[in-house]
């Protein structure tokens, strides 16, 4: 038998999702700005890359965060 849907806990999910990918961005920016000019341009320009995909990944956890939010009202 199938569990019930049960999304009473969705936010908090996605405000740890949040965090997480926060502290993965911080991490890898720190990681930039100390061994930047140790790395190799792809090294670099992966990490970059990856960040700027962190980015979106939070702002489409905070729209869904707010989704839910309003699903609960």
């Amino acid at each position: 038998m199938a569990k019930p849907d049960n999304r009473a806990d969705n936010v908090e999910h996605l405000q740890k999702a949040v965090q997480n990918t926060l502290q993965n961005l911080h991490e890898g920016e720190d990681y930039l700005a100390e061994h930047a000019d140790e790395i190799g341009s792809t090294e670099f320009n992966q990490i970059r890359s990856k960040n700027e995909r962190r980015r979106e990944a939070i702002q489409g956890f905070r729209s869904e965060i707010k989704d839910e939010a309003h699903k609960n009202d």
